[in-house]
């Protein structure tokens, strides 16, 4: 499926382009053209890809899912790879759709899979007319723009699940092996943002005829970048300490255990020591007696209180 929308002299003129007009549109210099494609194969590119002299290693890229992001330069254009990323509503989930471009001198060409949120796209641009007379720096810097807001606005959330994590810390209620679980489970999905993809815009000064206009636009959104990344090398950092500090607790509570249990049986021994001497075969103290029982049982009872009192005295029960 493919969508087309038209700009002529910085306004949206039409969305409602078809394919075969794209060649005759392509020859007109006032006319910038955004073209989307969803879940295109090599053969439906073959148009865009003759009228704008795409290269095919990335036309083959665009084509081919799990590509690293990326911003390649070819003869005639600028070949992106990105993804954008949003977390799961109350599960922390991160979920990623990979979406390609092709940043020719006057048509925005997108690629990706049904997953991808086109009306959040459109939204951003037609909320920002007053740029759209750029042209196509206009449409590519919208793009990056809702891409690099969306790892954002997924780090921020991540955050949360984290503060709720380090709470869960000290729960006493909370199984060791869910905490366990949700841990790893939030470090896999501290992926970092694209912050090379662009470094590299950045540094290209002939970004297809990219006025100075739309440069601080370009140097915000890769100032969110760096601080969505600086964020997620945080809170990497955070979860390994969450980590590190669960382990930690777990080995306090099981030194406070074996100390417990030891000190459990140091009182049990008491008793076993008694019942043990006043078992041997020779006479003692009130033997064959009452006396002998009473004896024994004040033993046993007197140095189990003994060692009990002793023991909480120190903490150790």
């Amino acid at each position: 499926m493919v969508f087309i929308r038209l700009y002529r002299e910085g306004k949206l003129e039409r969305d409602d382009v078809r394919a075969h007009e794209i060649e005759a549109l392509a020859r007109q210099d006032d006319v910038v053209l955004w073209i989307d494609y969803t879940d295109p194969t090599a053969d439906d590119l073959l148009g865009v890809e003759t009228v704008y002299g795409l290269h095919r290693l990335a036309v083959e890229d665009a084509v081919h899912d799990f590509q690293r992001p990326k911003l390649d330069r070819y003869p005639n254009h600028l070949f992106l790879s990105a993804y954008q990323a949003a977390l799961k509503p109350g599960t922390g989930e991160l979920t990623v759709v990979e979406v390609s471009a092709f940043v020719a001198h006057n048509a925005l060409v997108t690629v990706h899979g049904p997953e991808f949120d086109t009306d959040e796209l459109t939204a951003h641009w037609d909320s920002e007319t007053d740029l759209a007379q750029h042209g196509v720096p206009f449409l590519f810097w919208g793009l990056l723009d809702m891409i690099v807001d969306g790892h954002f606005d997924a780090v921020q959330e991540l955050d949360g699940y984290i503060d709720a994590l380090e709470e869960s810390l000290f729960d006493d209620h909370s199984p060791d092996h869910d905490l366990q679980r949700k841990t790893f489970e939030l470090r896999k999905n501290l992926v970092l943002p694209m912050r090379e993809v662009l470094n590299t815009l950045l540094r290209r000064e002939d970004l297809v005829g990219c006025s100075p206009a739309m440069q601080p636009f370009l140097q915000d959104v890769y100032d969110h970048v760096l601080r969505a990344s600086e964020w997620t090398e945080s809170l990497r950092d955070l979860v390994t300490t969450i980590l590190e500090t669960h382990i930690s607790i777990q080995g306090n509570q099981m030194n406070l255990v074996m100390k417990k249990v030891t000190s459990w049986a140091a009182i049990i021994a008491v008793p076993t020591a008694v019942t043990g001497f006043f078992g041997q075969n020779v006479p003692f103290f009130g033997f064959q007696s009452d006396y002998g029982l009473w004896l024994s049982c004040a033993l046993m009872a007197g140095g189990s209180i003994f060692l009990y009192l002793a023991f909480k005295k120190r903490d150790w029960i």
